[in-house]
């Protein structure tokens, strides 16, 4: 068992929640090496348990969402993503790490646009954990909060794919309003290998009670709930999930 399984966090012009993320990943109890896509080689992606795709506005989002780090991503490191996935790696996409993850072909068929209130988004959600079996999900209860900052966060997918991706399991996160306008309130997908993750919403932001907006917030447990997001799939790296029922 690795204690300490190492992840990679990849940096593209634009992304502003890195040093966030990292100190997330970190707290949880990875190894984080953060990386600039400029960098970035298929040999970073070997020495790494975990690649994440953190949040921000890659290149300024000035073509499209994700769109532009997509084809970097492909021309910098080829196959190598789904190369890592195939051979058993874990591969995290947070915002616009989501969006990056679904142009990259890595998550089910869709696309993240504007929501449907044609603003920017910023504010705390709830959701439901539709797969509590996921190595991303296991510590998280049946319902939980967490904050967004999105203005192209509304998912779609080709008519009848949303249905089809939530009767096979592939919806993980569903928003409990409509949020953003996303088909079914999807907030996050994984792909078949449950390896792959994304989500809209931001973990990062809650690692900590002191994180929440009502002061008065005391949970259930000792940590906010974006803490036990990192945590659990931690567990699931490091070989310690068996250690749940012990604690």
């Amino acid at each position: 068992m690795n204690d300490q399984p190492p992840a990679l966090l990849l940096k593209f012009p634009g992304t502003n929640c890195d040093a966030e993320t990292a100190r997330a990943l970190q707290a949880a109890g990875f190894t984080t090496t953060v990386v600039p896509i400029s960098l970035a080689t298929p040999e970073h992606l070997k020495a790494a348990s975990l690649v994440v795709f953190s949040g921000g506005f890659s290149y300024g989002d000035y073509v499209m969402a994700g769109r532009i780090a997509q084809l970097v991503t492909e021309r910098k490191l080829g196959h190598a993503l789904q190369e890592f996935v195939a051979g058993g790696g874990y591969v995290l996409g947070i915002c616009n790490g989501f969006q990056i993850l679904t142009r990259l072909g890595l998550l089910p068929e869709g696309s993240l646009i504007d929501n449907s209130s044609g603003r920017f988004q910023c504010r705390w959600v709830k959701m439901k954990n539709l797969q509590p079996d996921s190595p991303f999900l296991a510590e998280l209860p049946e319902e939980f909060e967490l904050p967004i900052a999105h203005a192209e966060g509304r998912f779609v997918a080709p008519d009848g794919k949303a249905e089809e991706y939530l009767a096979k399991g592939l919806v993980t996160l569903q928003y409990t309003s409509d949020v953003n306008g996303s088909t079914l309130e999807i907030a996050g997908l994984q792909d078949e290998t449950g390896r792959v993750f994304g989500l809209m919403p931001h973990p990062e932001r809650f690692l900590f009670k002191s994180h929440h907006y009502d002061p008065d917030w005391n949970g259930d447990r000792d940590h906010g709930h974006g803490y036990y997001f990192f945590r659990s799939i931690w567990r699931e790296i490091s070989g310690g999930r068996k250690l749940l029922a012990a604690e």
